[in-house]
């Protein structure tokens, strides 16, 4: 029939057209309402609950009792096992038959003992195809398992999706019945849905807008929702559309299919394998569907939960990653924090990740992949090309808050040189739908137009899981040569690479850290996670150096291979880039920390048995004495404390060659001993022939001097060592943020509990102690500690913390002027403005570092050392170190409770490098190792090293099967490397 013409408004035409699809207005009459047809009951549904995860097997041996639609299970957490026994009527024969399951919770749907799809309403998953078009000899009578999960896609946050989790809610079931499934209708529902779309996103101006709306219009003229008939010619409108191409200069999109899964988030670990089952399960259902579907996914940790909990699933997606369809990237063993995790860490996530994705898969990963860490530290480009990769996608840096990243595909290059081929996808999302808007938004927020013409588009649900739909490559199938739009290939990262490097010619490089303006209090949340992660990094560094130490002297000694590689393992998980920054719930936290003991309990085991097999080497004599240990590779002499029955700790002077064990001879009489004097105006005085440190009676630092120099470090009329307290409100994101504003909140702490008083008055060791009161609920109690022959003073603090919303910090006002302070990181150093000149400089108000900050001038300097502290801030000359927060979500009692750690500070003169702040920052992290019942040891080392600028960071046993170039000598300098020829790597 022929239309004609009517004159009216876009909008009123718009309007029209999304009225005709809503699911919200006129449904008793749209095209919307008719895409279910009959529906049936179904013959029996039952359900049993449990606070536990168990398997499918254990699972249908529970018993199950009758409940129906609208029944309320839970609380979180807990499981529900729904047996669901359905019979599809005969009548439907021919037609499309589906199972429409939905709920708050997360769902998986088994049948025949396999999981089959995931059901997840908040992730467009509500229905399960039973038949695509019903037979006479399918089966009508079926038995169905669904396992639902007490949690939605994002937890459980009561109010707010990351506050805290509600531990008793309940799960509704809202809609559990068969229905036919009109396909036709949903094909002309997608059509109309990227019309509309179109005549949006290209707005009035564009004439292809005004094209997509006409034909929306006359779509709707010839469609009649209650006439399947009318409804090819309406199609074939949206096809003629559709088909118009586009020109050759038209950027070019990379579609992938993606699923981000956190690792742990809003949920804990054992969620998580569930997650990757609901998600993958249902990927390869797509797959097999659709075999121009790509998807990528990372994260080695996952695809071993996976395989250890579903089997029959992993042997799938084996198959298609064969096929080219299903690609592993990211070579890593989770998705890690960029900034937080040792250099060595860093190179276990991909020594792990990539020898997994090599013997599971057969290929390496040519990608990292790290969407959604909060910054990157500037010594990754190195160790990517170490780890033999040379690609880098994320988009993070599309949250910066204040400045704008001037890049989205780029050569991104390390403090080494290295460089990386990088690709931020211009639409600043690893989780698109497919939709008009994400392809526009990749067109116009690309920054290198004219430099690079392609594009990646991840399209999928993301951080609780769920991943791509139908729904979706639908979309993507509708516009992938459409004028106006951009020209939409379905592909791999490798393809999206290749074409970016072959038109690299005019990319432009970025030097240095990808620096994120936000979640920099992530740097200091969840303290003891930080503390935890830095002590069973030194931890299994001494084991496998002491391994190696008994296995060159003990042919009886067998290096522990297998456990090393389980202790690492958990390392390298908790270091995911929602648990050690802090922004995880507290389920989370105590799994951390429980992994953490373990890795601590076993290490140390293994530390004591690697001395044990020392013990048994011909040059050293069984007896009562004690040996000493050093994993470092230079010479140390230091006081260590001994420990003896009935008794106060002993103090010695030792000294011990670099990679090695010395007796325990204590050398006291060849330093100048500590003195501890209190002045007439109660302040004291500590000093070591090195430093001269004064102290108020607040434990302030008063004046520190360095004797060599007759320097002055503190700032006059300044006090070192105040502790301050700030308002810690952020706009949103709680446990990630610290806002700028918060340095307007500054209260220094003064409220004294115990003034300074004398423990130590010298010797080997000098110490003080005294208390503050921070608040009504929290106190500081610190021991001020100078050790002979030690060039820094420590303070050895505990807090008993019980704060809302609150800041500590501890300040060091030094006499040093210069631009920019120097902050260790991964195998290396870099420095940031001390000043505020720019947006860019401001923005870094709170930064991270490891071990150790300095600020310089010529001749001399001031170090910061800390052992598990990762938050500093340098403005003029001000040192500060961030030691504690208090967010309430999304864990509502974070970092409440009792803390200890210790910082140090060190002046000195000449550069850093000079005064070995490197090594001696390594020594406050790696403690010297007591090795009992030893006697008449020579002094042995296993390696020297010929200059003092190199740092011989790891000492292992080699790999078995290893393709990588890790070779880390960090700081490095041409030096001459010396050892006895061993298999280490």
């Amino acid at each position: 029939m022929y239309h004609p013409p009517v004159l009216k408004n876009r909008r009123t035409l718009l309007e029209r057209s999304e009225k005709f699809i809503s699911d919200t207005y006129f449904t008793d009459c749209n095209l919307r309402g008719r895409l279910y047809g009959d529906t049936h009951q179904l013959t029996s549904l039952s359900v049993s609950q449990t606070a536990k995860r168990i398997s499918y097997s254990e699972a249908v041996q529970q018993n199950f009792q009758p409940c129906k639609v609208g029944d309320a299970f839970g609380s979180t957490w807990w499981t529900c096992w729904f047996k669901v026994v359905l019979k599809i009527p005969e009548a439907w024969r021919g037609k499309e038959v589906h199972l429409r399951w939905e709920s708050d919770g997360e769902g998986m749907l088994w049948r025949d003992e396999q999981p089959v799809q995931g059901l997840t309403k908040e992730g467009e998953k509500t229905s399960y195809i039973l038949s695509e078009c019903l037979k006479q000899n399918e089966p009508h009578s079926i038995t169905l398992y669904v396992e639902l999960a007490c949690n939605g896609l994002f937890g459980a946050g009561q109010g707010s999706f990351i506050a805290a989790p509600d531990p008793n809610r309940k799960y509704t079931l809202q809609k559990a019945e068969l229905v036919v499934f009109n396909r036709d209708v949903q094909e002309l529902l997608t059509d109309f849905e990227m019309l509309v779309d179109i005549v949006k996103m290209l707005g009035e101006e564009d004439q292809r807008g005004y094209q997509a709306l006409f034909t929306a219009n006359e779509m709707v003229n010839l469609c009649d929702p209650t006439d399947p008939d009318s409804f090819s010619s309406a199609r074939s409108l949206a096809q003629k559309f559709f088909s118009q191409r586009n020109g050759q200069s038209q950027h070019i999109v990379h579609a992938m299919g993606h699923c981000h899964i956190d690792s742990a988030w809003l949920w804990p670990y054992e969620e998580t394998i569930r997650k990757c089952a609901r998600s993958w399960v249902t990927v390869v259902r797509l797959m097999e569907k659709n075999p121009e579907f790509i998807f990528t996914c990372s994260q080695a940790q996952q695809f071993q939960w996976v395989k250890n909990w579903y089997p029959g699933l992993f042997s799938r997606i084996q198959y298609f990653v064969q096929k080219g369809q299903f690609i592993p990237v990211g070579g890593t063993w989770v998705e890690m924090d960029g900034n937080l995790p040792s250099g060595e860490s860093m190179v276990r996530q991909f020594l792990e990740g990539q020898n997994f994705f090599k013997a599971e898969f057969g290929q390496y990963c040519k990608e990292f992949w790290l969407p959604d860490t909060f910054g990157y530290s500037a010594q990754l480009p190195q160790i990517m090309q170490g780890a033999g990769i040379d690609r880098f996608l994320t988009q993070k840096l599309s949250w910066n808050l204040v400045n704008t990243f001037p890049h989205n595909t780029f050569f991104w290059e390390g403090i080494d040189g290295s460089q990386v081929l990088t690709h931020f996808p211009p639409g600043n999302s690893y989780e698109m739908k497919g939709k008009i808007e994400d392809l526009i938004k990749t067109v116009k927020h690309n920054k290198d137009k004219g430099r690079a013409n392609h594009s990646a588009v991840l399209f999928g649900f993301g951080d609780g899981g769920g991943g791509p739909t139908q729904l979706m490559l639908d979309r993507l199938q509708r516009v992938q040569d459409s004028d106006g739009l951009p020209r939409v290939n379905m592909s791999t990262p490798d393809r999206l690479f290749s074409e970016l490097q072959a038109e690299s010619g005019l990319l432009c490089t970025w030097s240095g850290e990808l620096f994120l303006e936000l979640h920099n209090g992530t740097y200091t949340t969840q303290a003891k996670i930080k503390l935890g992660n830095r002590r069973c990094e030194a931890l299994l560094h001494d084991v496998e150096v002491g391994s190696c130490l008994a296995l060159s002297q003990n042919v009886g000694f067998s290096y522990p291979t297998k456990q090393l590689q389980e202790l690492w393992r958990l390392l390298l998980l908790n270091q995911f880039h929602d648990v050690i920054p802090g922004s995880c719930i507290e389920m989370v936290v105590e799994d951390a920390l429980e992994y953490y003991k373990e890795i601590q309990k076993t290490g140390s085991r293994l530390l004591l048995s690697a001395c044990h097999a020392l013990r048994s080497t011909p040059w050293m004599e069984v007896g009562s004495g004690t040996a000493v240990l050093n994993t470092l590779s230079w010479d140390r002499t230091e006081v260590i404390a001994l420990s003896e029955e009935g008794a106060q700790s002993r103090l010695a002077l030792v000294k011990v060659p670099c990679v090695g064990v010395a007796s325990l001879t204590d050398l006291a009489g060849s330093v100048s001993k500590v003195t501890v004097t209190v002045q007439a105006d109660g302040t004291v005085r500590m000093e070591n022939g090195l430093l001269q440190a004064v102290l108020d009676r607040m434990g302030h630092l008063v004046s520190l001097l360095l004797v060599q120099t007759n320097r002055e470090a503190i700032s006059d009329g300044c006090f070192g060592n105040q502790f301050v307290l700030f308002d810690d409100v952020p706009l949103y994101w709680d446990a990630w943020d610290v806002m700028d504003y918060h340095l307007q909140t500054r209260k220094p702490v003064v409220d004294v509990i115990k003034p300074v008083q004398v423990l130590s008055s010298g010797g080997l060791r000098g110490s003080v102690t005294f208390s503050l009161r921070i608040s009504a609920k929290s106190s500081i109690t610190q021991e001020v500690i100078l050790d002979a022959n030690c060039p820094y003073i420590k303070f050895s603090t505990q807090v008993d913390w019980a704060e809302a919303h609150k800041f500590l910090k501890v300040e060091f006002p030094v006499q040093v002027r210069s631009s920019n302070a120097t902050y260790e990181i991964q195998f290396g150093h870099l420095q940031r403005p001390t000043h505020r000149n720019t947006s860019w400089d401001w923005v870094r108000f709170e930064v991270w570092g490891h071990k150790w900050a300095d600020v310089s001038e010529h001749g001399f300097g001031v170090a910061l050392l800390n052992d598990c502290k990762y938050g500093y801030s340098v403005h003029q000359n001000i040192m500060t170190l961030s030691l504690l927060r208090a967010p309430k979500a999304p864990d509502a009692n974070a970092d409440m409770g009792h803390h200890e750690f210790t910082y140090a500070v060190m002046p000195h003169a000449g550069s850093f490098q000079e005064a070995s702040v490197i090594q001696h920052a390594y020594n406050l992290n790696f403690p010297l190792r007591l090795i009992p019942d030893m006697n008449n040891i020579r002094p042995w080392s296993m390696f020297t090293v010929s200059s003092a600028a190199v740092i011989l960071e790891t000492i292992k046993q080699k790999e078995k099967t290893i393709p990588l170039s890790f070779v880390y000598l960090s700081h490095m300098e041409a030096a001459s490397l010396q050892c006895c020829p061993l298999p280490f790597q």
